[in-house]
């Protein structure tokens, strides 16, 4: 039987902390500026300093503003540099809004097919539905999803398909979206109540799809079929490109075949094997096309495989917690920037497979590695872009120490050709599937 807090336990906590003789102090600097900066430790110069011994060539960071589409933006920042130092157009970017358009369409489709699937559940007795009722259409998303959309639709440039309101700010978008496919799974639900087979479900689920497509196209506006691409160069040349499809587009600019990237995932836990593949189905939301598969690594095989892909001169699409010890002024990442233990006298620190467990850890941001720092073959600082805008860190740019990196980068993107042979036999393996709760999602 639980037990309830006793008035005597509460004398004796008071005492306690009376006896503490700098709780008085600590206490005051708590209520007036928060736990954060009350806990906060000086920045050090040599971890955060901007100077990295490999860097690759970039150019001006991109804004996601206020959207969860960092997995998209990071995405297309690794390709981007790529074909803007090819075309010789240092600042060439992407339209995150042209894939976020097709996401939102193959999102709800998704979630309208485990809802047919789990027609005769009810999300109080099943988990999977209680967890996709949760959001079944929100804008983040995992490495995956972005190759899936891209083999799939192509690219444009952002010049062809521009940022709307809607795009870059998505709460109202999300709530209109969550709210009609919650009605769109209560009606699928009740005609399967009602004895209709599935032919009948996914026809009401097509008549759902015609008015979702409506919301999202009112929201980001209709993507293009085909374009034309001009631009001059950075020597001033002009160059025009005519009837372009965003298909097209991507193989001629672009090229990469997205099949050779691997994401490889650190996650120490027992439940989770090192060298062994693994999906996650509620999350495959291109149905049909490429699904989300990890390996799981130990973590200097993670970071390994990052250095290797930088040496190559390719950039790196890595997600991390980014929430944990961060200075947004500054652009800084340094672990242990806010030493909690120390403000209140006891230990919070965890082991990473504790946290994990927990949900203290989770994958909250992508981002992507565009250099480091090596001493003596060592890693001691990363830069990192992020999709945050120009205005914070060092135009836009991240410093990350190597406490931080270790403790908060769970997962990174690495080409087939950079992978040891034994990751590369792990990819080989049958991958398991987790759960639609599962902290990795």
């Amino acid at each position: 039987m639980a037990q309830p807090i006793s008035f005597e336990q509460i004398d004796r906590y008071q005492a306690a902390l009376a006896k503490d003789s700098a709780s008085k102090a600590l206490s005051k600097a708590t209520q007036n500026v928060g736990p954060d900066q009350a806990a906060r430790g000086p920045l050090n110069d040599k971890a955060i300093k901007p100077a990295f011994s490999l860097e690759l060539s970039t150019g001006a960071v991109t804004n996601q503003k206020q959207s969860g589409r960092c997995w998209l933006f990071s995405e297309l920042n690794t390709m981007r540099h790529f074909a803007g130092e090819k075309l010789g157009l240092k600042d060439l970017e992407f339209s995150q809004a042209f894939l976020a358009f097709y996401d939102r369409i193959e999102k709800a489709n998704l979630f309208l097919e485990h809802v047919i699937e789990l027609k005769t559940a009810s999300p109080t007795e099943d988990r999977t539905l209680a967890e996709l009722l949760k959001q079944p259409d929100g804008d983040g998303g995992q490495f995956d999803n972005a190759p899936a959309l891209i083999e799939k639709y192509g690219i444009v440039p952002k010049s062809v398909m521009p940022e709307t309101y809607n795009s870059s700010k998505t709460n109202e978008v999300n709530s209109v979206l969550n709210l009609k496919l919650r009605q769109a799974a209560a009606a699928i639900q009740k005609a399967a109540q009602a004895g209709q087979d599935d032919d009948a479900l996914r026809a009401l689920k097509q008549q759902q799809l015609s008015e979702i497509y409506r919301v999202v196209a009112y929201a980001y506006g209709n993507p293009p079929a085909s374009f034309d691409f001009s631009y001059r160069d950075d020597k001033n040349n002009f160059h025009e490109d005519r009837g372009l499809t965003p298909k097209t587009f991507y193989e001629k600019y672009v090229g990469w075949d997205l099949s050779q990237f691997v994401l490889l995932v650190a996650d120490p836990r027992p439940t989770k094997q090192y060298y062994q593949a693994y999906t996650l189905p509620s999350q495959n939301t291109v149905v049909g096309g490429r699904p989300i598969i990890f390996v799981n690594v130990p973590r200097e095989d993670l970071q390994a495989m990052a250095i290797s892909q930088l040496q190559a001169g390719a950039a790196v699409w890595f997600g991390n917690d980014v929430g944990q010890d961060v200075d947004r002024d500054t652009g800084t990442l340094t672990g242990g920037l806010y030493d909690y233990s120390t403000l209140f006298g006891f230990d919070v620190t965890m082991p990473l497979a504790d946290r994990f467990a927990t949900r203290e850890a989770a994958v909250t941001h992508a981002m992507t590695l565009t250099g480091v720092n090596l001493d003596n073959g060592q890693p001691t600082r990363w830069k990192v872009e992020n999709s945050w805008g120009k205005e914070r860190g060092n135009d836009g740019y991240y410093v990350a120490d190597q406490d931080w990196f270790e403790k908060y980068a769970y997962e990174v993107a690495i080409r087939k050709d950079l992978l040891s042979e034994k990751i590369l036999a792990a990819t080989q393996t049958t991958p398991i599937a987790l759960a639609a709760w599962d902290e990795l999602n």
